[in-house]
């Protein structure tokens, strides 16, 4: 999870590979009413989103059901939205990619041929709610290579499951 641009779609493909899950971008969920309001530069309210969430929390109970593993790459930048998608579960976990606003914009100015314009980042910030210590998140700095992301990631999951004496394998 994170704002746009804070890389999660790259780092998520790349931890999915690495875990040898599957990977799913979150932003194919979105119902092309939203794809097109982002494209014009309007930023998506809560209303438009619940559908959205909805559909990628069906997604994560698929998986779950199915006994696979996915990493699934998705803005949720509030807790209430986080809450749809985990919804209690304890083997459901949320990695934030943490970033400050300038490196972010650096990153969007970038970026081309993607519907989220960098105008929208300052509403993104503005939304924003850190994933709090009782939501068990996996937090990291994004000011480092791609490799290093993804390595800090699993470190943290298997520090977590050896503290939790959790199950085998999170799913994320």
């Amino acid at each position: 999870m994170g704002v746009s641009g804070s890389g999660k779609s790259t780092i998520a493909a790349r931890l999915a590979e690495r875990l040898n899950w599957a990977y799913e971008d979150g932003d194919r969920f979105h119902p092309p009413r939203n794809v097109a309001k982002m494209s014009a530069g309007q930023p998506l309210t809560d209303e438009d989103r619940w559908p959205w969430l909805q559909a990628i929390a069906d997604e994560i109970d698929r998986v779950c059901r199915s006994g696979g593993h996915a990493v699934i790459a998705c803005s949720a930048l509030k807790r209430a939205y986080r809450d749809v998608l985990v919804h209690g579960r304890s083997d459901v976990r949320i990695v934030f990619l943490c970033g400050t606003p300038a490196l972010i914009a650096d990153r969007l100015a970038g970026r081309k041929g993607h519907f989220m314009p960098p105008g929208l980042l300052d509403s993104q910030f503005k939304t924003l709610e850190p994933p709090a210590g009782d939501e068990n998140p996996v937090i990291v700095s994004i000011d480092a290579s791609v490799e290093s992301i993804v390595e800090d990631v699993v470190r943290q999951l298997k520090t977590s499951r050896a503290d939790r004496g959790g199950p085998a394998r999170n799913r994320i």
